[in-house]
């Protein structure tokens, strides 16, 4: 018995979305009358939802940013994103195949992701993405965002399986809490935004180059043996 069920994250795991997420930060840093931020400092602020992305990347130069600047950023950070989301980001390499894989393996799919689903369903439908997953679980979906494993389990409910049968794949410390406490095997791509941190510390059952090679060891791995 293979995997029923394979579940995603999506920013830095399928799609490389740092330009457009930088993008969007640094408008909006402008309109808040603060300078723009290196593209790489703004990926470390990158994968615990939007708002964490925003009041990280306004409290960079000012360490207590309050309640009312936060909220006024998160507004035109949004504003921003919503021309910005797609318009610079790029698929990982083999990510097509190793769906492709997955589906020709027998399993569902799905994406878990904390970014919201005003910008997540446009974001699958312009790379390419939609038709692949079975489910979508956004950071609005659920009361609790990863590594919370609500979401995941809402995964797995909407797939029709149990957290047995299921595989994530991911690329931050985000990714391993959820699913470890979720009981769920976890695969890591080296290649995402792990806040700035290794993968290589991350609690998970193996690390995979891309997608495509995650197919691969899940169609050598028997999901009661992880």
């Amino acid at each position: 018995m293979q995997f029923s069920g394979i579940l995603f994250d999506l920013d830095g795991t399928l799609v490389h979305t740092i330009p457009d997420l930088a993008a969007a930060v640094n408008a909006m840093r402008l309109d808040m009358g603060q300078p723009p931020l290196p593209e790489a400092l703004i990926a470390t602020f990158v994968g615990k939802g939007v708002e964490q992305l925003v009041m990280r990347a306004l409290g960079h130069d000012s360490p207590a940013p309050s309640i009312d600047f936060v909220m006024r950023g998160l507004a035109r950070f949004q504003d921003h994103y919503r021309v910005l989301n797609g318009r610079y980001s790029q698929l990982y390499p083999d990510v097509l195949a190793g769906l492709q894989a997955f589906r020709d393996q027998g399993a569902r799919l799905a994406v878990v992701t904390n970014k919201g689903k005003a910008f997540t369903a446009p974001l699958l439908q312009h790379m390419g993405l939609a038709d692949y997953f079975d489910a979508v679980v956004c950071g609005d979906t659920c009361e609790r965002k990863k590594p919370d494993p609500l979401p995941l389990f809402h995964a797995c409910d909407l797939l029709g399986i149990k957290p047995a049968q299921a595989l994530f794949i991911g690329d931050s410390i985000n990714d391993a809490q959820a699913a470890q406490a979720a009981g769920i095997p976890v695969l890591a791509v080296p290649y995402g935004y792990n806040e700035g941190q290794s993968v290589q510390s991350l609690p998970v059952d193996a690390i995979v180059e891309t997608i495509l090679e995650a197919a691969q060891w899940a169609a050598q791995t028997h999901p009661q043996a992880t």
